[in-house]
């Protein structure tokens, strides 16, 4: 997967945008790769880092090596996603703490723009494929039911979230940072991010690949066999995090104004969402090789 440096940077941008998402609980990095025009590849990427790339290394060198997996598209990709949560650590935290209501209108509006885009690669919704829709939306939808634990610092404890929370930053619909928040672990990390505790940060990162080496077998496996039953059941996913992101009583609580404010940030991240994807099948088409 050879990239060229226009491709470089537009993979650097999408990477920034997918750390974003995961950044904020509710929100997929996920989606944002399968708007982007880059899930199945970065899947596949991911699928390829095996103990057989280990025999390639051993018998044909680092150049076939890093080819092999994919490299230049993995580094590129992976260092957007770590420098936009190290730039959003700070910010997300004081948005949510300052104007909660605001961020999650507008990440509603890109949830449901995305449901929209992802429900277009099923070419027939019959009932299995609405089957397979229900259940997707049941698992996040109880998943959101449950209240968040108690976390550790324990770094053993830390692994372990990385690897559980990385599954869920990689699928649509549900969210690595939610997760976090499960487990008692979000603001742990964002911390982490902030100070720049590289241990914590090393044993946290550690787990994410672990997690994501093993769980992108899975995937790329049901996208080979079954790629419209497995974009149903994510458009499901997707569609049941808008009961983690909707504000509630905040929005019985606030005035029109807030609530003409929050519907126009809604609009806008929609907006947004149907802009970026047209802008990446533009993409798609010139950089073919890439995404």
């Amino acid at each position: 997967m050879d990239i060229n440096g226009k491709a470089r940077i537009s993979l650097f941008l999408k990477g920034m945008a997918m750390g974003i998402a995961d950044a904020v609980p509710g929100v997929s990095g996920g989606t944002i790769a399968v708007i982007s025009g880059i899930y199945e590849n970065l899947v596949n990427a991911l699928r390829s880092c095996n103990p057989v790339s280990l025999q390639v290394l051993w018998r044909r060198g680092p150049a076939a090596f890093w080819r092999t997996i994919h490299g230049s598209f993995l580094l590129t990709l992976g260092l957007g996603i770590l420098s936009s949560l190290i730039i959003m650590a700070n910010a997300v935290i004081w948005l949510l703490d300052h104007h909660r209501l605001l961020v999650m209108a507008f990440f509603i509006g890109l949830i449901l723009a995305s449901c929209f885009l992802l429900s277009k690669q099923i070419s027939r919704w019959d009932v299995r494929a609405l089957c397979l829709f229900g259940a997707g939306f049941l698992l996040t939808a109880v998943t959101a039911w449950f209240n968040p634990v108690s976390g550790s610092d324990h770094l053993f404890y830390v692994f372990v979230s990385g690897a559980i929370a990385i599954c869920a930053m990689i699928l649509p619909g549900i969210s690595g940072a939610f997760i976090l928040i499960l487990l008692g672990m979000y603001e742990y990390v964002l911390d982490a991010l902030r100070q720049m505790d590289l241990l914590v940060i090393a044993v946290f990162a550690s787990g994410c690949a672990i997690g994501l080496l093993g769980f992108s077998h899975v995937l790329s496996w049901t996208f080979y066999y079954y790629r419209e039953q497995t974009y149903a059941t994510l458009t499901g996913m997707l569609a049941a995090s808008l009961l983690v992101l909707w504000p509630g009583q905040q929005v019985a609580d606030s005035s029109l104004s807030g609530i003409v404010a929050a519907t126009g940030l809604a609009c806008l991240g929609g907006a947004l969402i149907v802009l970026f994807a047209k802008l990446s099948a533009k993409s798609l088409s010139e950089d073919g090789a890439v995404t």
